[in-house]
Parts: C-alpha cells; structure tokens; sequence
C-alpha cells in the first residue's frame, strides 16, 4: 500500500515517544545494553544473524540465523522468522486480524502438535505496507507458551498479553505493557 489513509496518519500521530530522546522514567544503559526507548517510531527493520530456536512441547516449530527485528520505540523486539525456516506441519490459519498502524493488517496462526493447540499464538503480514516489506510473509511467535530462545538464552515475553515482543538480556526499558505504560 503506497499511499496511507487518513485514518493511518492520524494513529501514527499519535506518538509522543519516538526514540530522539528518552523519557526520564527509561533505564539508562550500560556499555552492554540496549534501552528500547533508543527504538525509532515509526519502526526500524533489521536483520539478526544470532540463532532463534522456537519449540512447542519439545517439538521445532523454528529455527533460524535470518530473523528480521522489529525495532519500535518502547517495545522489546519482536523476531519474525522467514517461512524456510518454520515447520509449517504445525501452524496453521487462526481466525480473526488485526492492524497495525505502521505493518499494516495481520493475520494469526494457530500452533498444533497433534495432541495440544494453541491459538493465536503467532502473526504475519502477507501484505504490509511498504515501510514494513522487509517482513512480507515472515511469522512472529508470542514467547509466553513456547520455549524460545536466542542463541541459547531463554527469551522472556513483553508485558501484556497483547504485544509480542521478546526480552533478550541485553535490553533496558521500562517496556510497553507494563503496568502505567498505556499513555506510552
């Protein structure tokens, strides 16, 4: 989509925190860390060579070196995986969309192992807008009922049980869903 409407413009507006500066509540990094209040609104894409590995019931739904972040002001990243790279004996279709004022509408998918489902435990964007391109097709995992991990290390999911992204040790916040953070 190469033109936004309206409406579009207007959500994006609504911002007040876009990674120029942090708010005096954000954790100052370290030499070793990342503050996610340094992440640009609207969203930088970035490609991550470390080793994502995302397991259901000890069954590989993923595993990965070609992940695209999702830098967002706020937010931990999320990490979407390309389909080479996903089982797709596992997922399949969920019900329901959403949108996103900065990738566009999304759709869910459905983990299931043969004996336990999951529902709506992953999303994609098979047509994003043309700033988020990058991840066309790509699918990204909530961490909280899967084992997920980046090169080695167990991931910890993003406050809230909307907003998918994955805590790495590397990271400072305050992040977006914790509690007090609905203004932000």
């Amino acid at each position: 989509m190469s033109q936004l409407p309206d409406w579009v413009k207007l959500a994006q507006e609504q911002w007040n925190w876009r990674g120029a500066t942090r708010p005096p509540f954000a954790v100052v990094p370290n030499a070793s860390q990342i503050s996610v209040w340094d992440f640009p609104r609207p969203p930088k894409y970035v490609e991550d060579c470390r080793q994502v590995v995302i397991c259901f019931n000890g069954q590989e739904i993923a595993r990965t070196k070609n992940a695209i972040l999702v830098l967002e002001t706020s937010h931990p990243p999320s990490f979407y995986i390309p389909p080479k790279d996903i089982n797709f004996k596992f997922l399949k279709p969920s019900t329901g969309n959403s949108f996103c004022e900065w990738k566009g509408p999304a759709q869910y998918w459905d983990i299931n192992d043969g004996v336990n489902q999951l529902k709506k435990v992953a999303w994609s964007y098979a047509q994003p807008f043309d700033e988020a391109k990058m991840i066309a097709d790509h699918i990204a995992f909530y961490p909280t009922q899967l084992h997920c991990t980046v090169d080695g290390e167990q991931v910890l999911p993003q406050p809230s049980g909307f907003y998918g992204g994955w805590v790495t040790p590397e990271l400072v916040g305050p992040f977006k869903g914790e509690p007090g953070s609905e203004s932000w």
